[in-house]
């Protein structure tokens, strides 16, 4: 059990780094990706029910991953690990 906690973080440490890098290169980028993301977000939860709670951490989840964020939040949620 512990393996899939520390692959995990890895994953999570490896994502912030690359959107770190992201953001120094070109931050009006990540920017118009976050906002894309929030409003893709908000879209399919309202136009296909698709039940994902808004609460503030899903939705730092998607300001931070932009569309990465929505598929990561959907997938999550999909197969029950979160939100």
């Amino acid at each position: 059990m512990a393996i899939y906690f520390e692959i995990g973080a890895v994953l999570v440490a490896l994502f912030l780094i690359y959107l770190l890098v992201r953001f120094l290169f070109n931050p009006l980028h990540i920017i118009a990706n976050s906002i894309l993301g929030i409003v893709l977000f908000f879209v399919m939860n309202s136009v296909f029910n698709t039940g994902i709670p808004i609460t503030l951490m899903s939705v730092g989840v998607v300001a931070l991953g932009g569309i990465l964020g929505v598929i990561l939040v959907f997938l999550l949620h999909v197969t029950g690990l979160g939100f």
